[in-house]
């Protein structure tokens, strides 16, 4: 497999310092840094990084505004690290269009294939980062999350429902064309239309406003 490219957003050198580390330990390329929202911008247009590893919280511009303008000009994919206190941030992530979240805590083995993973298309939910961020949402947007999700369900044929199980399941598109018998391209196509029908700006998006609620 082919080394992903990787630009590290935050504001903490020493942090960003510890990821680069973990990362080009593990043969994961680092080719840049930011320290706030718009030079992560600037230098994913530069650099376009496979993943752009990104904190939420930075002075200036944060990461989700980054994110959202990394995303819809499809500079990079962005792999968000949060911590247990940054539910409501989340979730914003989760709509500008990141496409994938761990927790800090996570060590360097995860990190690493969370990267790799989210470098080939794919995307990574952490299931408490989920759960958090949507307990975090207001009533009203629970409640028009929950209409669109009963609307836009009717229009997804039966194979792209089984998509969509997959990917609540949190599967790879690789697993996904195992467990379905179909191929790698044509399990795209259907993440797609799904995405489309959602409304859903990634993969994990998708996940969030599908997933079942607690009544």
């Amino acid at each position: 497999m082919t080394s992903p490219t990787v630009l590290l957003a935050d504001d903490h050198a020493a942090i960003r310092a510890g990821l680069r580390i973990m990362l080009e330990s593990h043969e994961v390329t680092v080719v840049g840094e930011a320290a706030d929202g718009d030079i992560a911008v600037r230098n994913a247009a530069a650099l376009r990084p496979d993943v752009v590893l990104m904190d939420l919280r930075m002075p200036g511009r944060d990461g989700i505004s980054a994110t959202r303008e990394i995303v819809e000009r499809g500079l990079s994919e962005v792999l968000v690290l949060t911590s247990f206190d940054e539910d409501e941030l989340v979730f914003g992530a989760i709509r500008a269009g990141a496409a994938g979240f761990l927790l800090k805590t996570a060590d360097a083995r995860t990190l690493v294939q969370a990267v790799r993973t989210v470098a080939s298309g794919d995307g990574v939910l952490d299931a408490r980062v989920t759960r958090r961020a949507l307990a975090a949402i207001t009533k009203a947007d629970v409640g028009a999350a929950a209409e669109t999700d009963a609307v836009d369900r009717t229009a997804l044929t039966a194979r792209e429902q089984n998509v969509l199980d997959g990917i609540l399941q949190g599967w790879s598109n690789a697993q996904l064309a195992q467990q379905l018998g179909i191929s790698v391209p044509t399990v795209k196509t259907h993440v797609s239309n799904v995405l489309a029908k959602l409304g859903a700006e990634s993969r994990s998006h998708a996940a969030a406003i599908a997933r079942p609620r607690e009544r």
